[in-house]
C-alpha cells in the first residue's frame, strides 16, 4: 500500500493508467459487457462497482481537456425503457473530480463496443446497473508548479 493511492486501485490498474499517454482511452465495464472478448488488455474488478472505481481513478487520472467531451456512455438502445440514474451517479464524481458539468457524449451501443476495442483497457467490474458502461479519455498531466 502506498499513502495517497485509493486502496481499490490495484497494481495491474495502478501500471496501465501510468502507461496510457494522452488521448488512450480507458473502458470501465459493468458485468454484463462483454470484456474478455473485446479487450486488448483486461483488469479484473469483479468485485466493485463502476462509481467506486471512477472516484478512486479520477484522483490521479486526468480527463482530455482538448475534446468537447471526454467521456462516453453506452445510449440506451430506442424503445428499451431502461432508466440510468447510474449516469447521474458518474456526472457527480466527474464534477466533483475534474469540474466538468457535461462531460458525456453518447454512444450507440455497437459503436461503443467498436470503439471499446481500440481502448488501451477495458476493467470488468461487478457493477449491476444496466448500461453503466463508461469510457474515459485520458488527458495531459501538468507539471507541478
Amino acid at each position: 500500500m502506498l499513502i495517497g493511492i485509493p486502496s481499490i486501485l490495484s497494481p495491474e490498474l495502478l501500471k496501465v493508467l501510468m502507461e496510457m499517454g494522452h488521448s488512450d482511452e480507458i473502458v470501465l465495464a459493468d458485468g454484463n459487457f462483454p470484456a474478455a472478448s473485446h479487450a486488448q488488455r483486461i483488469i479484473r474488478c469483479d468485485g466493485h462497482a463502476i462509481p467506486e472505481l471512477l472516484d478512486a481513478i479520477l484522483q490521479l487520472f486526468p480527463l482530455d481537456q482538448y475534446v468537447e467531451r471526454p467521456a462516453g456512455l453506452m445510449a440506451v438502445m430506442p424503445g428499451d425503457k431502461t432508466e440510468t440514474p447510474i449516469w447521474e451517479t458518474y456526472a457527480d464524481i466527474i464534477r466533483k473530480r475534474s469540474g466538468l458539468s457535461d462531460p458525456f457524449q453518447q454512444i450507440e451501443r455497437f459503436a461503443f463496443y467498436e470503439r471499446a476495442k481500440k481502448a488501451y483497457a477495458i476493467i470488468a467490474t461487478g457493477e449491476g446497473a444496466l448500461y453503466a458502461n463508461l469510457i474515459l479519455k485520458k488527458g495531459v498531466v501538468k507539471p507541478a508548479p
